[in-house]
């Protein structure tokens, strides 16, 4: 039994070690039912505030939906990119932001603030726990894909209403990620923006604070 848990625990650390936010390394192949539905399933299970549940899936596998999706993210790419200065923008112009058309299908993860009701166990301190809810689901996706070998990669330059008619989502739920899902021909070991120069994460070190917090350098 100790051999086994010890076996599970270095699984889940090496997933959570080799999981990245694919965009170059999708093949388009598509992905089994069985295997989707295993990782939504994951998903689903995730932890909520009041077990309110406040989330949805949107699989979108039509080429011509993610096509204008691609060119919308494309517009706001742009956008982004001119208001960088000369040396970011340089940077910037190496980093592919999505993988939209060459992954198997998107996912859109939506938040339902309304869902579980008026009065939510749990949320009457803090209203975004719906939300960070919502976002625990696409943790559980992101790991359970890299466990069955496929690549994920989030996809955040889009406007919220812009999707919400494109997708036909009710104006009270709020589309919180584009997530391109599917085969991909290897995971790269350096995350891209690390590998690019965007940034590089931080020690550990400098993220924990003994009982108050502390001032970092």
């Amino acid at each position: 039994m100790i051999a086994t848990e010890t076996t599970l625990s270095t699984q889940l650390y090496d997933v959570i070690e080799r999981r990245r936010d694919v965009r170059a390394e999708f093949t388009g192949e598509p992905v089994d039912e069985d295997t989707l539905l295993r990782v939504l399933g994951a998903a689903h299970r995730a932890p909520s505030v009041g077990m309110s549940q406040p989330w949805d899936f949107v699989v979108v596998r039509d080429a011509g939906l993610r096509r204008t999706f691609r060119d919308h993210v494309a517009t706001e790419r742009d956008t982004f990119a001119a208001s960088l200065p000369p040396e970011r923008r340089t940077t910037f112009d190496k980093i592919k932001v999505e993988g939209i058309c060459e992954s198997s299908m998107g996912i859109v993860v939506t938040h339902d603030q309304s869902r579980g009701g008026t009065h939510v166990l749990g949320r009457h301190a803090i209203a975004d726990a719906g939300l960070f809810s919502s976002v625990l689901a696409i943790q559980n996706l992101w790991l359970a894909a890299t466990a069955e070998g496929l690549g994920l990669g989030w996809v955040s330059f889009y406007r919220e209403a812009w999707l919400q008619e494109l997708l036909g989502i009710p104006a009270h739920i709020r589309p919180i990620a584009w997530l391109c899902l599917g085969t991909v021909s290897h995971l790269e070991t350096v995350p891209d923006l690390e590998r690019h120069g965007w940034r590089n994460r931080r020690p550990l070190a400098d993220a924990i604070h003994d009982n108050t917090w502390s001032d970092r350098a």
